[in-house]
């Protein structure tokens, strides 16, 4: 998987059109990400979100370094993953399918939240950014698969302590 931000037309045009569908009026999204970069989208209309916290996926991941994680959190999920490093825990926020069940302690937003969704292709926040980017139109992560990453988390978690 190449790290580095791929140019807007090396992605699937209909992957933008996809995740702006999530928005009521699909016109503001592309918008916000022509003026910020970055757009509120609605959770539960065509993905969920699960946060975890930082910490947790670098522990994981056994590094803190942008690219060993984007490589570990793809090679883990093989789907998209938002991170937001606006906060001190920099969370990460893994793109499932509303339908999907989720039980891991993890937090899971869905109906009533939005989430800050950077543009595909070209970044242009440096805050707000896909870990890993969507390949396709509806490619979302599996919770059984980030389920597996975080139990590898846990003790590595106690191990440091």
């Amino acid at each position: 998987m190449s790290t580095a931000p791929a140019a807007d037309w090396q992605r699937p045009a209909g992957t933008s059109t996809w995740l702006a569908r999530a928005h009521p009026v699909p016109r503001q999204a592309e918008a916000e990400w022509a003026n910020s970069g970055v757009a509120l989208l609605p959770l539960g209309v065509l993905f969920d979100a699960i946060r975890v916290p930082g910490r947790l996926i670098h522990t994981a991941a056994g590094s803190d370094d942008r690219n060993v994680v984007a490589q570990a959190l793809d090679a883990w999920l093989h789907g998209p993953v938002v991170r937001d490093a606006r906060t001190g825990s920099g969370c990460y926020y893994v793109l499932i399918a509303p339908d999907t069940v989720w039980e891991g302690a993890a937090d899971r937003l869905s109906t009533g939240t939005y989430l800050g969704v950077p543009r595909v292709g070209r970044q242009v926040s440096p805050v707000t950014f896909w870990a890993v980017p969507p390949q396709d139109p509806g490619q979302l992560c599996d919770p059984a698969h980030l389920a597996a990453l975080l139990a590898t988390a846990e003790p590595l978690e106690a191990i440091e302590s």
